[in-house]
């Protein structure tokens, strides 16, 4: 497995491409912190502004493009030239109609000039998240005309349609598309970026990338730096300092996090026993695996489980 599904299959993704946005007119809306760790959406008809607060100036997004928002900033949407600024909020929940749709006539409304938008939502959960998230910008801007874009054009046809009415199985139809759109979506992101920091940049790099796709395939493995240094056909210094500088932790560094990551995701979610996770991560025995969990995350590995349990139990 590459390293970018190993870590999309350890997240909890709960996604929904539900809403669907046609508008008329003159219109500006703002949006406030959200909970959701991504937004996402694609304009199947016409062209619009959107601008993230505190981040670069306002991106015109047309016909065919998508687009990401990443961090939960509060963020503004308007048409081109725009209308006077709402509350996007409270609109979507006062103007969307019965069948999920959100139809909104601006000013000079009677102008032909219409703008149509498909959007969902990424509430993600789990161990892997914060690698996901932490390097990725706050607006990902993805042109139809982007190398590497091709796959969405289908993809955008699709949530065009599913979106347009309510039909048998949409709710499973509409999760899977979201899913699929987040994936293309972040492969063109990362083809496109100049140099994506951190993990993301150094899954991009050649020999980084072979190094740590051999990292994630079998993390039980005695790696050692020599060892990796070799699958990238790099020296064991050179190797290093490259590994560092791309992901800002050490090759043995980054392997022991993820190795903890795993090791939390499998006591969270899995019946498994200590010993045996113990091993698939890469412990020789339960009791040196324990030593690293308490250190990584500050008490045991049956602590941490009866305590997620726990939580879950109160939850329900």
């Amino acid at each position: 497995m590459d390293p970018l599904s190993d870590v999309l299959a350890m997240l909890t993704v709960s996604s929904t491409l539900s809403s669907r946005f046609e508008a008329r007119g003159r219109w500006a809306f703002r949006y406030g912190h959200y909970a959701s760790h991504i937004k996402l959406g694609c304009v199947l008809e016409g062209r619009f502004h959107i601008e993230v607060e505190g981040a670069a100036a306002p991106v015109m997004l047309e016909a065919g493009d998508f687009f990401l928002l990443t961090n939960g900033l509060p963020f503004s949407a308007a048409s081109d030239p725009p209308g006077p600024l709402q509350d996007g909020t409270r609109l979507s929940r006062e103007q969307r109609g019965p069948d999920g749709v959100l139809r909104h006539d601006g000013l000079d409304a009677s102008d032909a000039t219409r703008v149509v938008l498909a959007s969902g939502r990424f509430a993600l959960s789990g161990e892997a998240g914060e690698l996901l998230l932490r390097h990725l910008p706050p607006l990902i801007h993805l042109r139809a005309s982007d190398p590497g874009a091709r796959p969405l054009e289908g993809l955008l046809d699709l949530m065009g349609w599913e979106t347009a009415e309510l039909r048998p199985g949409s709710t499973l139809a509409r999760t899977n598309l979201a899913a699929l759109v987040l994936v293309q979506a972040l492969r063109v992101h990362l083809a496109n970026a100049p140099q994506p920091e951190g993990w993301l940049g150094a899954m991009t790099d050649a020999r980084i990338g072979t190094a740590l796709s051999r990292m994630h395939a079998d993390i039980a493995q005695p790696w050692t730096v020599e060892r990796l240094a070799r699958t990238a056909s790099m020296s064991r210094t050179a190797f290093a300092l490259r590994f560092k500088a791309l992901t800002g932790s050490t090759p043995l560094d980054y392997l022991g996090g993820w190795r903890m990551t795993v090791a939390r995701h499998a006591l969270r979610h899995g019946d498994e026993g200590i010993a045996r996770i113990a091993e698939r991560v890469g412990y020789q025995s339960e009791t040196a695996f324990s030593a690293a969990f308490r250190r990584a995350v500050g008490e045991s590995p049956g602590r941490f489980r009866s305590q997620v349990r726990a939580e879950a139990a109160a939850e329900a």
